[in-house]
């Protein structure tokens, strides 16, 4: 063509336009990138026919090979579905004492116990299960109403202070504040009696007073000693740990007005090797308790 214009530098034809000076050269692309792209529409066409592909007002294209990822989700779920099936059937077959004994199923049974804690008890345990203001620390050894596995799960069955549940965990600490059962004064110093127990004051006299008005107040549920009790769900006022703050005024706060929490009675919610796996679960936490012996009959 005689408008074909050749760079000299190059010796290669350019296009045709100019930029400022700046010329385009028109470099023919490589083959072997022509036949990759010319390959790639290829499979592109291909993968329409045979996968779905392409969007409709209701569903999109099936495609001739007939999967979906819908499909190909629903089989991998049946698979785990019935890899489970196979435990929760062994964990249901097993005693609940047995299953430390058992390591491989134990095992089993935490891992399900976890994934059902994320789903139900986050909300209020927290992610780690360790609690927070007036919801309690599952790590630590510190129990209301015992640690062993299954008083675990007769917790998580009957849940506390759960209505219309007669077996549920009930406890009820007097409003000594609201229901003036006690003077202001008194409450003041029986606070001051529970912070000595906790050696987070040093004796004194309002601390000395306290401790009547302990004795003739407390000691039914916390005990003479303040360790508290399982029975009523007590607990134990020497140690570090707190429900519902350690400070002066939150200790006030709840001999004046108590925060009594409710948990779920799961029983209703949940299936019995769900409730077991629970159980398995928060026992592993850290805080567990062995089983505890049961009592001997007395002599005549």
């Amino acid at each position: 063509m005689a408008d074909r214009k050749i760079d000299e530098a190059t010796q290669t034809e350019t296009v045709g336009h100019e930029w400022d000076g700046i010329e385009e050269l028109n470099t023919p692309l490589p083959r072997w990138w022509l036949w990759t792209f010319y390959a790639t529409i290829v499979f592109a066409l291909g993968y329409v026919i045979a996968y779905p592909a392409l969007p409709g007002i209701s569903h999109a294209s099936e495609g001739m090979l007939g999967w979906s990822s819908r499909k190909q989700l629903d089989h991998e779920l049946q698979a785990a579905e019935a890899a489970r099936a196979g435990l929760r059937a062994q964990i249901a077959a097993t005693p609940l004492e047995q299953l430390p004994g058992k390591p491989a199923l134990m095992r089993a049974a935490v891992a399900g116990g976890a994934a059902a804690f994320k789903v139900n008890c986050v909300q209020c345990h927290g992610a780690g299960a360790a609690g927070s203001k007036g919801f309690p620390n599952l790590n630590d050894d510190d129990w209301l109403w015992g640690g062993d596995l299954r008083t675990i799960e007769q917790t998580l069955i009957h849940g506390i202070r759960q209505p219309g549940d007669d077996q549920t965990r009930m406890s009820q600490m007097p409003n000594f504040g609201s229901d003036a059962l006690l003077t202001p004064a008194q409450i003041q110093d029986v606070a001051s009696y529970v912070l000595v127990l906790a050696r987070k004051e040093h004796p004194g006299a309002s601390s000395g007073r306290g401790k009547d008005v302990f004795a003739t107040n407390c000691v039914v549920c916390h005990g003479s000693d303040g360790k508290g009790s399982r029975q009523f769900g007590a607990p134990n006022l020497t140690d570090a740990i707190w429900l519902d703050g350690s400070s002066r005024d939150e200790v006030v706060a709840q001999i004046s007005h108590p925060h009594m929490g409710v948990m779920p009675a799961w029983g209703t919610r949940l299936d019995p090797v769900t409730i077991k796996m629970l159980a398995a679960y928060v026992h592993s936490l850290g805080g567990g308790e062995a089983f505890a012996a049961p009592e001997q009959p007395r002599e005549p």
